[in-house]
């Protein structure tokens, strides 16, 4: 079933004002500034001696960045509302285009474009599973001053046996991390790049947009500068290029969301004891 309805209406509004690369990274500063203040001065001040209790320096990190990710949530908020006046839920989906998926030809809305996440979240997996890891190490091997240092690492951390077994019954650090992965793919990082900043960057970046897009989200991840060039990689093909092309947030959201949503199973099975 196909929604001809304020299709026309909706692209219109999406080419409509612009904003100034200024105003784009300004945004992107708000965004990157705070994560990186978390992750280098609030959590040392917090953490100080990360080898005598790596849960809990592991627990304060993820609560630290939380806090960063629920920021780009109200910096999301506050842009569409000093924008469109309002924050109803008519206005944040149009601003954000959170709607079903539009045919990039005749920019209908199309039920059956769905089906297009599937080869996306084929080769997220791919990716994360089998080339993540070899371009993160080369990265760090030519830049070795972004190596990720002791006691930053959550997956070290849970590859302690004798903290494996503390998680048993801790259905508080499955919560916190539920907590923790929507604000991170959904609510804050895709809502502030694919939803807030990727309309409104073809005044500056043409038909080149998603690619700028993914490129200031890579390099936003000053919090784990380890990552970035695979931040940059999956930002681009992976969670803007399908948001670009058929101009909905959700596509980005559902691709994203995919290590999300491993993860919560993975821990789930260390609070179930399955670990």
């Amino acid at each position: 079933m196909e929604d001809r309805s304020n299709a026309g209406a909706d692209v219109g509004a999406e080419k409509g004002e612009q904003y100034s690369l200024a105003r784009i990274l300004g945004i992107w500063v708000l965004a990157a500034l705070p994560m990186g203040v978390l992750s280098w001065i609030v959590f040392p001040a917090l953490s100080p001696d990360f080898g005598s209790d790596p849960l809990g320096a592991g627990v304060t990190r993820i609560l630290l960045l939380t806090f960063g990710l629920a920021w780009l949530f109200i910096l999301s908020m506050i842009i569409v509302r000093r924008e469109e006046g309002d924050l109803r839920w008519v206005t944040v989906k149009r601003r954000l285009r959170l709607d079903t998926p539009r045919d990039p030809k005749t920019g209908e809305t199309r039920r059956r474009l769905w089906l297009w996440v599937i080869p996306f979240l084929i080769a997220t997996a791919v990716w994360e599973l089998a080339l993540t890891s070899y371009v993160d190490g080369l990265w760090v091997t030519v830049f070795p001053f972004f190596a990720e240092p002791p006691g930053y690492s959550f997956g070290a951390v849970l590859e302690s046996q004798e903290i494996l077994e503390r998680l048993v019954g801790a259905w508080w650090f499955f919560g916190l991390f539920v907590v923790s992965a929507m604000f991170n793919t959904i609510l804050g990082e895709e809502f502030l790049f694919r939803g807030v900043l990727l309309p409104k960057m073809e005044g500056v970046f043409a038909k080149w947009s998603w690619v700028a897009n993914g490129v200031l989200f890579g390099f936003y991840h000053v919090h784990q500068p380890w990552g970035i060039v695979g931040s940059v990689v999956s930002g681009v093909f992976l969670d803007t290029f399908p948001t670009w092309r058929f101009r909905s947030t959700w596509m980005g959201i559902i691709v994203h969301s995919a290590q999300s949503v491993f993860f919560a199973f993975l821990i789930l099975g260390i609070v179930l004891g399955l670990a």
